[in-house]
């Protein structure tokens, strides 16, 4: 039964959220807005692009090695800059943190179109084997590449503001939504109720509630705040699409997978490969659950073959389906963990299950968090204004600024979120010394299974001693 729960959690291989920007920082109102107005008045030096060496200088080991020095420093410099505005416009939503974001990732992306054409000139040059490694890096490690058109390039990074704001600061309105109904399953959409739930209040409503009707409300309710993004999304893409063809790429999708040291063609094959050996038990356990779903809200809800209805799963995205495990355990009354439940009743806040977090990484004898983590992480969400309550890991200043960002609840859900997103933090924390270019996972998605390995080490034994 226990395997079955842990099973469950399998849903994460459909995460689908790449977390590769570091984010955020809980500041006071009157400190974010002094801080966004010295960054108007006064742009600091990181934000000021810098001038890629000239082509003309004659191609030598020793030329790329000073092209990739100085490639790094800026990289560091702008990537700084980028990621606190980053992080200010994640924990702080309104038009000048998205404005102040767009720029210093223009910034950064223009500085990296220039270096990737210019590095195309030590192409066929011998070097020692860490420039030759970095040349590469800097061609495939950047998750976007920006037009050449300074124009076109603030409409990239304008855009992508624009849907980050619109994400974090949807709400499911109206028709059904919030209107209770308890266990009740299937029962019929009550009329509009005028109650709004933002993000943070429909991941408790998807985690409790068996009220099929509640659940499909709020679930298109959340899809219809989002679909202004659509129209966005589809000229970011056109834009993106642009950028990677100027640097050598056919679109974006062929960049991201030229990033594993193989070619785009053997990556996918490779994915395929991986896939068929998972795709019986992902099989086995979707038919298995769509079963029992299908004894709880009937045929006319849940078709007994093809899909399961997203908004069933315990989870906004269908990611996790951990939730739903009272309704799908296979041997009732057999001895179980209620986390969620010993959580709340044990009084435990954020910061205690953080702590619990950095105490499974210590036992491994890995270093303790650094101080700033405590003093510049957001661990639960303000009062005072929208913010990205998506989980999320960071290293701000590339330097050890460790932070994590989350609207923690006591659920064994978000604790086991935590050790993943710590997960992240330990990685930052082991190279953080290295060159800017060295500063990432080994591939696009290598940090994700990282911290889905923490994750997964979250075992019931472990929970039990808690």
């Amino acid at each position: 039964m226990l395997a079955i729960r842990r099973a469950l959690i399998l849903g994460r291989m459909k995460r689908i959220v790449n977390r590769r920007v570091r984010r955020i920082l809980a500041l006071s109102s009157a400190g974010v807005a002094l801080l966004m107005a010295l960054f108007v008045l006064v742009p600091p030096p990181s934000t000021a692009q810098p001038k890629v060496a000239a082509a003309a200088e004659t191609a030598t080991a020793a030329s790329a090695k000073r092209f990739i020095d100085d490639a790094n420093e800026n990289l560091r410099r702008l990537g700084v800059a980028s990621s606190t505005a980053e992080w200010i416009k994640n924990t702080y939503i309104n038009d000048d943190s998205e404005r102040l974001a767009a720029a210093a990732n223009d910034a950064l992306l223009g500085y990296m179109n220039q270096a990737v054409r210019q590095a195309a000139r030590f192409a066929k040059t011998p070097a020692d084997a860490d420039t030759r490694r970095m040349l590469l890096l800097l061609r495939v490690s950047s998750s976007l590449a920006g037009p050449s058109d300074p124009k076109l390039r603030l409409e990239l990074t304008t855009l992508a503001a624009k849907m980050e704001g619109l994400y974090g600061k949807a709400k499911a309105c109206g028709h059904g939504v919030g209107q209770g109904g308890g266990e009740g399953a299937g029962k019929p959409s009550g009329k509009d109720t005028g109650k709004c739930l933002d993000i943070e209040a429909l991941t408790v409503l998807f985690q409790k509630s068996r009220n099929e009707s509640e659940l499909r409300d709020a679930w298109l309710g959340w899809h219809r705040a989002v679909r202004d993004s659509r129209p966005l999304y589809a000229r970011f893409v056109e834009l993106a699409n642009q950028g990677a063809r100027e640097i050598g790429f056919a679109d974006t999708g062929v960049m991201w997978r030229s990033a594993y040291d193989m070619s785009p063609t053997d990556f996918e094959k490779e994915t395929e490969r991986l896939w068929q050996q998972v795709k019986p038990l992902y099989e086995q356990l979707h038919c298995y659950v769509r079963a029992q779903l299908v004894k709880t809200y009937g045929k006319d809800k849940v078709p007994p073959e093809g899909y399961v209805p997203a908004h069933l799963l315990g989870n906004m995205w269908a990611q996790e389906w951990a939730n739903v495990h009272a309704l799908v355990e296979p041997y009732k009354g057999q001895p179980t963990l209620d986390v969620s439940a010993a959580l709340a009743r044990q009084k435990w806040d954020a910061v205690k299950m953080v702590k619990t977090g950095e105490r499974f990484f210590t036992s491994l004898g890995l270093d303790p968090l650094p101080a700033t983590f405590w003093e510049r992480s957001m661990l639960v969400k303000p009062r005072d204004r929208e913010v990205v309550c998506h989980a999320s890991a960071w290293d701000v200043t590339m330097n050890d600024d460790l932070r994590i960002k989350m609207c923690i609840k006591p659920t064994e859900e978000d604790l086991i979120t935590i050790h993943h997103e710590l997960g992240h933090n330990y990685y930052y924390h082991s190279y953080f010394k290295l060159p800017a270019l060295y500063q990432a996972g080994a591939n696009d998605g290598f940090h994700e299974a990282l911290g889905d390995a923490l994750a997964l080490s979250v075992t019931p034994q472990y929970l039990k001693s808690l």
